[in-house]
């Protein structure tokens, strides 16, 4: 793990307790890192209608782009919680992750006790839809 890896992995180590969490007690944390240097954070948000929960990955694509930085690409986004295993992001923050992060971009998936393991988007969703997959009527 590099520098700037470490001190993704060391804030969302500090932001697990954070995750509100009171049904599956399953706490995880999020840092993403663009390439300007900015960070933003995000925990999973738990809700008693459980499709109303929100996984910590999204929370902090979702501040990256409330905070406008979607000018100022991803340069790593890395997961991390209280798991035997390094995490791995649910189908549905991978698709979020294709809409804003390039199929290059780093991942780093990390638990709480320091492991770690490195992919790309395209390594975790391969094939991932995109807008250009989307089909304008008025061309048909």
């Amino acid at each position: 793990m590099n520098s700037e890896e470490k001190k993704l992995y060391d804030l969302a180590v500090e932001h697990l307790d954070t995750a509100y969490a009171p049904y599956s007690k399953f706490h995880v944390s999020a840092a993403l890192l663009t390439e300007s240097g900015k960070i933003t954070t995000g925990v999973n948000i738990e809700n008693a209608a459980y499709g109303s929960t929100i996984c910590a990955e999204r929370v902090a694509i979702f501040n990256y782009v409330n905070q406008g930085l979607t000018n100022d690409p991803i340069k790593c986004l890395l997961i991390t919680g209280n798991t035997s295993r390094p995490i791995s992001p649910c189908g549905s923050c991978r698709q979020v992750m294709a809409e804003f992060m390039q199929a290059d971009t780093k991942i780093v998936l990390t638990n709480a006790k320091g492991d770690y393991k490195e992919a790309t988007l395209a390594d975790i969703l391969p094939y991932y839809f995109t807008d250009g997959d989307l089909v304008d009527g008025r061309n048909k």
